[in-house]
């Protein structure tokens, strides 16, 4: 029977999502990838419980994680069951609707029947009564704001979420929804958005000074740019490389123009005695509008790497100032 390691807390980082009462670790376990029906249970179980007991107590899913809906959410309801369940108010877990639910024209976006329907199903599946915060998964170009708000304004009175996150919302379309949030009083807090070292999107759109404007909180996912921002490609980038939509703008120069940019960055790194990816990830923590970073691990290895990122998380003006010099160029 599992027993959560007595200094899960010891050497915890935690940092405050805005001016709300919503506490995050700095780095937070996401299960975008490599969790449900095709991964190895008791690999998986593994490194949850793992991450639990160094500290990570905030766990990322949505509806779509997977390979297929409600993957992802079916398997950590099934570690949570079998050995969470009596740690549930230390636990942040938070899921989204958005993408890709169901067959028919209620299987995207963010409508009310949408994001209601959606939630059921998320809670039956992990086997909970309540997430920490639910999030909208993305903008909808068809449903008015207004009707988003309202609908997760609802989900929040009727006991079924704490806080409210949107998820790849850009600054004006948060801050209309944000003007809806505030005359409803509903408890928004976070915007989840793709950001890292290359993908500066969130800044050049104005997002992350609109968040901090508002006294709210980013939680950065894709950190380590699909890999890119690892010790992976140094060596070089074969044709074949993919990434995610969210990054593909990165390689607009060519991949040997990035790659040369990726070993700039490793030196930059080894004279922090970091890896090119801890530094990566610490790097997004040097702003406090940051809240978390959502990082996965497949493996506990990989999970103890990333949590290295955490010792130094202090970045000098000069450190900063080549950071951009080498990624803007």
């Amino acid at each position: 029977m599992y027993k959560a390691n007595d200094d899960r807390y010891e050497n915890a980082v935690v940092r405050r999502a805005g001016n709300s009462g919503l506490q995050l670790p700095a780095l937070s376990f996401g299960m975008w990838h490599s969790f449900g029906d095709d991964a190895n249970y008791g690999d998986s179980e593994k490194v949850i419980l793992k991450a639990f007991d160094l500290g990570l107590f905030s766990f990322d899913l949505a509806y779509n994680y997977g390979p297929g809906s409600g993957a992802a959410e079916r398997m950590f309801g099934e570690v949570y069951r079998a050995n969470l369940k009596p740690y549930r108010d230390e636990l942040v877990i938070t899921t989204k609707a958005g993408y890709n639910l169901w067959p028919g024209p209620y299987g995207n976006f963010s409508s009310k029947k949408t994001l209601v329907n959606a939630l059921d199903g998320s809670l039956k599946r992990m086997g909970l009564d309540y997430v920490d915060i639910y999030y909208s998964h993305r903008f909808d170009p068809n449903t008015s704001l207004e009707e988003t708000a309202n609908a997760l304004d609802g989900i929040v009175r009727s006991g079924k979420a704490l806080y409210i996150g949107i998820s790849n919302y850009n600054a004006q379309q948060t801050k209309e929804i944000s003007k809806y949030f505030k005359e409803l009083h509903t408890p928004f807090v976070v915007n989840q958005a793709s950001y890292n070292m290359l993908n500066r999107g969130v800044e050049d759109d104005g997002l992350i000074k609109t968040l901090h404007d508002d006294n709210k909180a980013l939680i950065a996912y894709g950190p380590l740019a699909e890999g890119l921002l690892t010790d992976k490609y140094l060596g070089g980038m074969s044709e074949d490389v993919k990434v995610h939509w969210s990054n593909e703008y990165v390689i607009k120069h060519g991949k040997d123009e990035l790659v040369k940019k990726l070993n700039q960055l490793n030196d930059l790194a080894k004279n922090r005695n970091q890896t090119l990816a801890q530094m990566a990830l610490a790097w997004l923590l040097h702003d406090k509008t940051v809240a978390s970073v959502v990082t996965g691990a497949s493996k506990v290895a990989h999970l103890e790497d990333n949590l290295g990122a955490l010792k130094n998380m202090t970045f000098t003006s000069d450190e900063l100032t080549e950071i951009d010099k080498i990624v803007k160029k």
